[in-house]
């Protein structure tokens, strides 16, 4: 069997079995010899194993002079490991039907592992080379395709507006500093530089999993203490401060010849600990996170045609709680696309929500919810998130009650901590016009 038609079989039974191993499996909390923890939903209705697991840490413990390592360490870990040079690596995932995969974003790298159970020892064996004997042979190949990404990055809107954005808004800290690196300092990036980031990062005590599959917590237990049981006890991690957003209130406006504006906003929102997250991300729903029924895009979209889509969402990064949103629209309407969204914040902060939409979101929000579980790798990516938010091994069972808990008493105390009075910092890209001042009355 290829690889390919063993994944696509795999995926198509797990869309049928997967939610109901939620909703009938408990989650069961592992802990290896080696003091590993692990979060497992056994089901054993098909013969696959989903691996999800994350390094806290990420782009944040990028060299301050070297944006990008992170990310591109995090590229080149199943690009030849051990034994295997970049090509023997790829022969030995097609062979067996394997799929492993990195990837690097602010806070952590994150890796998943997907197999068929007959062939988890081989998986199993191939991620450990990967974690622990990277050969970083493919480092010009994919430093040149790096640098190609960033090239196409710099004439494009939506890539452009986002990195500025961070960039004015944590100056001093990681945080403003790009995930993917930049053109300058992309060429200066050394495989001493990455093998010194994988020592340091990728170690036990940062390191959060999630699994779902045919497999018994035993099993299990071993082939991860087989695998991540190599890594440093403790990862050397630099601090990185706690921080909230600067520059707020200031429009930045990076020209670029393109007939559309693309523009970022965000201010502070809240950290994902914190008491009132759940009623702001109710809130942020009816807003501008709930598509079609949100006030931004019936405002914006619906009623005046300026934009195919205009959104917000809270970002809750582990050192900074943010309140982000963007819209791309033609540049003579830029402007006035930005005083809608700014009205409508204004709005709801000033009278909360209706009745009518407050009960619409709660039910979306509620209803939807079982959407996030409907394969193996959402089970365990989300699995991995309650993990790495710290929201407890019960969180599953009691989110959805926590929502139907929210009251309009409850949005409107959070609308004036976050959004009653906020300053935005608002990055726009492209060439926006502003509208003519009208003329006097005579």
């Amino acid at each position: 069997m290829t690889k390919q038609i063993a994944i696509a079989l795999m995926t198509v039974a797990f869309l049928s079995s997967a939610t109901n191993a939620m909703s009938k499996t408990p989650v069961e909390r592992i802990v290896t010899p080696k003091g590993i923890e692990i979060w497992l939903v056994r089901d054993e209705k098909l013969p696959m194993l989903s691996l999800q697991f994350s390094f806290l840490g990420g782009a944040s413990q990028d060299p301050a002079e070297k944006p990008g390592v992170a990310s591109l360490a995090a590229s080149l870990l199943d690009e030849g490991a051990g034994p295997y040079d970049a090509r023997a690596y790829r022969e030995q995932l097609e062979e067996n039907a394997i799929e492993i995969s990195f990837a690097a974003n602010r806070d952590s790298v994150r890796g998943s592992l997907k197999t068929l159970v007959d062939n988890r020892a081989k998986a199993f064996e191939l991620l450990k080379v990967a974690l622990t004997a990277p050969r970083f042979d493919e480092i010009e190949r994919v430093r040149a395709a790096t640098l190609a990404t960033l090239r196409r990055n710099s004439t494009n809107p939506s890539e452009l507006a986002k990195d500025r954005w961070y960039a004015r808004a944590f100056p001093d800290h990681p945080y403003g500093r790009p995930v993917l690196g930049t053109l300058d300092s992309m060429p200066n990036i050394s495989a001493d530089d990455l093998r010194a980031y994988v020592g340091k990062n990728l170690a036990r005590s940062n390191l959060k999993i999630a699994a779902v599959g045919a497999i018994d917590p035993d099993t299990l237990a071993k082939l991860v203490d087989e695998s991540f049981g190599a890594l440093p006890e403790k990862a050397a991690l630099a601090p990185v401060p706690d921080a909230v957003p600067q520059g707020l209130g200031a429009r930045d406006v990076v020209p670029l010849n393109v007939p559309q504006t693309v523009i970022v906003y965000g201010g502070a929102g809240l950290k994902r600990s914190d008491p009132d997250f759940i009623p702001a991300y109710v809130l942020n729903h009816i807003l501008g996170g709930g598509s079609f029924e949100s006030r931004l895009f019936k405002e914006v979209r619906e009623k005046r045609g300026l934009s195919y889509s205009v959104y917000s969402t809270l970002v809750a990064l582990k050192h900074a709680g943010l309140f982000m949103g963007a819209v791309q629209t033609k540049n003579d309407r830029a402007f006035e696309s930005l005083d809608i969204i700014n009205s409508e914040i204004e709005r709801i902060a000033k009278s909360g929500p209706t009745a009518d939409e407050l009960d619409k979101a709660k039910k979306y929000l509620i209803g939807s919810y079982p959407l996030r579980f409907d394969t193996s790798a959402k089970i365990a990516t989300n699995l991995l998130d309650i993990q790495f938010d710290e929201l407890g091994l019960d969180y599953i069972d009691k989110r959805n009650a926590e929502i139907e808990a929210v009251t309009a008493v409850d949005i409107r105390r959070v609308a004036k901590r976050f959004l009653a009075g906020a300053q935005m910092l608002v990055v726009m890209v492209g060439e926006p016009v502003a509208a003519p001042a009208k003329a006097a009355k005579q």
